[in-house]
């Protein structure tokens, strides 16, 4: 191992960062986290003048790093932030650099369970009648939410969607998920109608620039919609219809999976819907309505 004892915290932070993308399939976002959070311990060291490299650092320097993190962030970003480091130096180990993992006798946080925000039928139905269908985007508008809410899409998934993922003589969508993953989610005949409608009626009058062609949802510019421009049309739109939780495309992907779920769906095919990797990530839905479960108990417990 000695050709790797020289090694420095840029160079293990980009191979790690290619680790990422290349090994894991990582979006760019996930990618950035794990490194802005890297970069926290490099100028942790260099602040307390702390010369160590990736392959000598040791527990008792990372816990002082988790311990002054833990005075200026929350509860949860230390417990990403130190689940980071853990996966960083497994990835070191993985490759030989280390055998040890110096974060393996840290704690990470306990964190209670993070309900997601959800949205009531009722609530979806009045953000979407507030849509101006006499604007020209009105359309576009109403489509693109409707299509988000009844597939289940992330933002990501809805802006990157292409015209030749719709296969509706099958009954399914083809979405690129998280980690270049591709899925087939079955698209209702209603929302259907309302992509061919907004195709026909207003994408075809306007003239896609160069990389674009295939883009389903575009502006009046001819380019693709951004994650911010989403954030936007809903938050206006919630404002407009007087909802005041504080939403976001988020909450649309939650809502549909809760809604599903009260409906009578398996747990199984939520997740395949959804593009959960693991089961244990779609399972937080099962906490979202205790009524639901309380009503089961009261109805069917055999010592009633």
């Amino acid at each position: 191992m000695p050709i790797f004892i020289c090694m420095n915290w840029q160079n293990a932070i980009i191979d790690f960062q290619l680790f990422l993308k290349i090994e894991r399939g990582l979006s760019t976002n996930t990618i950035e986290n794990y490194t802005r959070d890297l970069t926290k311990l490099v100028v942790f060291l260099e602040a307390n003048e702390i010369d160590v490299s990736p392959i000598a650092i040791d527990e008792n320097i990372l816990q002082q790093f988790i311990y002054e993190i833990a005075k200026k962030v929350a509860v949860r970003s230390q417990a990403r932030i130190t689940s980071g480091l853990r996966s960083f130096f497994d990835y070191l180990i993985f490759e030989d650099y280390r055998t040890t993992n110096p974060t393996d006798l840290i704690e990470i946080p306990k964190l209670g369970v993070k309900l997601p925000d959800t949205l009531s039928i009722d609530e979806i139905n009045t953000i979407i009648a507030a849509i101006d269908l006499s604007h020209p985007q009105g359309e576009r508008n109403k489509t693109m939410l409707e299509t988000m809410y009844s597939c289940g899409l992330r933002v990501s998934e809805l802006i990157s969607l292409k015209i030749s993922d719709l296969f509706f003589e099958e009954g399914f969508i083809r979405v690129i998920g998280k980690g270049n993953k591709q899925r087939f989610i079955p698209i209702h005949s209603s929302t259907q109608k309302l992509i061919n409608g907004y195709v026909f009626h207003f994408r075809n009058t306007i003239n896609p620039n160069k990389g674009f062609e295939d883009t389903l949802f575009l502006n009046r510019r001819g380019n693709g919609l951004s994650r911010q421009m989403v954030f936007i049309v809903l938050k206006n739109l919630a404002l407009k219809a007087k909802i005041e939780k504080i939403i976001s495309p988020h909450t649309f992907r939650h809502s549909f999976a809760t809604h599903l779920l009260k409906g009578g769906a398996d747990l199984r095919v939520i997740q395949q819907m959804l593009g959960h990797e693991s089961i244990t990530t779609t399972e937080v839905y099962l906490h979202l309505d205790k009524s639901d479960l309380q009503d089961t108990i009261e109805k069917f417990h055999p010592r009633k």
